[in-house]
């Protein structure tokens, strides 16, 4: 690559490739070049994001390995501002002139010509490469499980279900592990390279006996461990499912009606996270489709609620080292003794809205552009036990294993609960089954009155504008002084 500056005629006759199978300093010139083509169209702002990934998906059922499903994928987006528009474009031909073309097609979108023959393209400075993969994460994907290693583990966890769970009709395990390369490089010097390795495994099962049914799953999950699957405790997580399900199997229905509720910790914060922490992404800003737009600074929940995105819990599933736009992670207050104090943002949020950046622009892969989106959200721990929030109770709900829901636009949401319990006079009693919670949002959050001091993470995934990515949801138990529960 010359050092001097090249002409736009220049460019059509560059053939570079940068040398290896991984992302590195050698591919700041030929980048830096087609930012300062981009910059000499026209453009306020450029953004290049390079991806490879390898990804493996394994299912047991029963006491046979079903499935074995490897993906390779390796690619580019590139996207264009102008004002506060934009647009993107992805490719698979990292080549030189791949690149230069996506680029044009961008430009092109954008009502934006590459510049004349004799036009000099500005020389755009990069940052010293940040580079987060470097040393350890190198020999992540190496020292992983192998095929036969999952299967091992599989199956033996697979055959604990069945040896624990009692009228047992199917028991489904799988694993996936999914490891990504990424590099950003920006007009605005950004130069940042990342290693990612996301692993997750899960055990379901389903008993019957004449019409009494039950179905419980439940989910580990951990990044930047290799000898997860190693390490992973399929007993326990086994033994867990296996007596749910038992006493689910015979649980009486619930009857619907208006009930005081604790939730339970772990996956019990899923309803926070599709209820409130998606209206708090500036996405949501954009689109007018959140009620919390122009309330920041403005008492928004219960005053003993606090909540926080961040990115830095070690090992939790939606931390990373930095976001898809090259900024290093970090911790989000969002909400303060029920007061909103911020939302969200990434690049083109951050232009549109007014709200800083905060290491929130996420995307599934290379063929999505970054939006800003959740990491790991969580409700803090509180002042009481659960001993408390339970004793606080008549007559309510204790919903100890949340399912699967869906979420409005706007906040309203339902969900369904896999394990519940009826509490009586301060006390736990007899399980319950078909519950489903139904609310809204901005209501919701004003009656979570009382939270314990036992706060936990459970690992899960979150589709929206910009593809499927992985988070954790999170919270202590919480008490939430009256919600709608349908039920029979």
């Amino acid at each position: 690559m010359p050092a001097t500056l090249l002409r736009s005629a220049d460019l059509a006759h560059l053939s570079y490739s940068p040398e290896g199978d991984r992302f590195d300093g050698s591919w700041e010139a030929p980048l830096a070049t087609l930012l300062g083509l981009g910059r000499a169209a026209g453009a306020d702002f450029v953004e290049i994001f390079l991806e490879r990934s390898h990804y493996l998906s394994t299912l047991v059922e029963e006491d046979r390995l079903t499935s074995v499903s490897p993906r390779l994928s390796l690619g580019a987006g590139i996207r264009v501002f102008r004002g506060t528009r934009d647009c993107y474009v992805s490719t698979n031909d990292l080549s030189f002139s791949g690149l230069r073309t996506a680029l044009e097609k961008a430009l092109g979108l954008m009502g934006l010509l590459l510049p004349s023959p004799q036009a000099y393209v500005p020389e755009i400075h990069l940052e010293l490469l940040r580079d987060y993969a470097q040393g350890r994460k190198e020999g992540w994907r190496a020292t992983c499980s192998s095929i036969a290693e999952v299967a091992d583990i599989l199956l033996a966890g697979s055959d604990r279900l069945r040896q624990r769970t009692p009228h047992l009709q199917s028991r489904r395990l799988s694993y996936f592990r999914d490891w990504q390369e990424v590099m950003v490089a920006a007009s605005d010097g950004t130069f940042g390279r990342d290693i990612r390795l996301t692993q997750s495994a899960v055990a379901s099962v389903l008993c019957t006996d004449g019409e009494h049914r039950a179905a419980i799953g439940e989910r580990s999950g951990d990044t930047s461990n290799p000898d997860f699957l190693r390490q992973w405790d399929y007993i326990t997580l086994a033994d867990t499912v296996a007596e749910a399900a038992g006493k689910m199997l015979y649980a009486d229905y619930v009857e619907s009606g208006t009930y005081p509720v604790i939730m339970a910790n772990q996956f019990g914060g899923v309803i926070f996270h599709e209820a409130c922490g998606h209206l708090l992404e500036t996405t949501q800003i954009e689109r007018g489709t959140t009620p919390f737009a122009d309330k920041k600074g403005e008492k928004i929940a219960h005053e003993n609620l606090t909540a926080w995105d961040e990115g830095i819990t070690s090992g939790a599933f939606g931390s990373l080292d930095m976001d898809d736009e090259g900024m290093p992670t970090q911790r989000t207050l969002l909400i303060e003794n029920g007061i909103l104090k911020n939302f969200l943002s990434d690049r083109a949020g951050s232009m549109r809205t007014g709200h800083p950046r905060t290491g929130s622009g996420r995307r599934q892969s290379y063929t999505y552009a970054a939006a800003s989106r959740m990491r790991n959200t969580y409700i803090a721990p509180g002042k009481y036990t659960v001993e408390d929030l339970i004793a606080s109770i008549d007559r309510g709900i204790y919903c100890k294993r949340m399912g699967g829901g869906s979420v409005g636009a706007t906040g309203q949401f339902n969900f369904a609960v896999e394990e519940a319990y009826w509490i009586d006079n301060g006390q736990i009693k007899h399980p319950l089954k078909g519950a489903t919670l139904i609310g809204e949002a901005k209501e919701i959050m004003q009656r979570i009155s009382m939270s314990a001091n036992d706060l936990a993470l459970a690992p899960g995934f979150c589709g929206s504008i910009s593809g499927s990515i992985y988070v954790t949801v999170g919270q202590p138990h919480i008490k939430v002084d009256a919600i709608t529960v349908g039920g029979r």
